[in-house]
């Protein structure tokens, strides 16, 4: 399967390589980017290749996926933004974690854009979830600013989470009126 490449003014998402480990390992070991991902724990080097592999593997299974994002001006591997819906999930989910050198940028927003767009026009997705642990107002800011409306609450991992949404209705609105 070839993983589609999507462009944006700053970004390029792309499948992830082998070279993006060491970045992807460092934001992965990170304590501040970690604490809203997954159970919240940091990875070692050996779990952050294994989650990268099962990223890829989420691709072939589903034929979508997150994204390794790469800034154009650097080159820099800068986190990984994009689609997802493993077995058991409540919802088809536009999911964003940066390495913390990134923050404040504007790339989640920029790249949760460029996924949503990609999830309503390639994928014919009806409607489109972000699940956001309670405390983490940044994340919660990304999803106002991509136009996802707080719709409930829920467990994710044993903690306690946030559902924002968008259905492809409102987001087809937006775009009429030039986004």
């Amino acid at each position: 399967m070839m993983i589609p490449i999507l462009k944006t003014e700053r970004l390029i998402l792309r499948g992830f390589q082998q070279s993006d480990l060491d970045a992807y390992a460092e934001m992965c070991a990170d304590e501040e980017v970690m604490r809203y991902i997954g159970t919240g724990k940091v990875l070692s080097r050996a779990e952050s290749w294994r989650s990268m592999a099962a990223i890829i593997g989420h691709w072939y299974l589903r034929e979508y996926g997150l994204w390794a994002v790469e800034e154009q001006q650097s080159g820099e591997m800068i986190g990984r933004i994009g689609c997802w819906k493993p077995e058991g999930w409540i919802g088809f989910e536009i999911g964003w974690s940066l390495r913390r050198a990134f923050w404040g940028r504007g790339f989640a927003t920029e790249a949760g854009l460029a996924s949503i767009d990609f999830a309503f026009t390639q994928l014919h997705q009806s409607h489109v979830i972000s699940l956001i642990r309670t405390d983490n107002t940044a994340s919660r800011r990304v999803a106002e600013k991509l136009r996802e409306k707080l719709e409930g609450e829920t467990e994710v991992l044993g903690s306690k989470a946030v559902i924002y949404g968008i259905s492809r209705k409102e987001w087809e609105k937006l775009r009429v009126n030039n986004y």
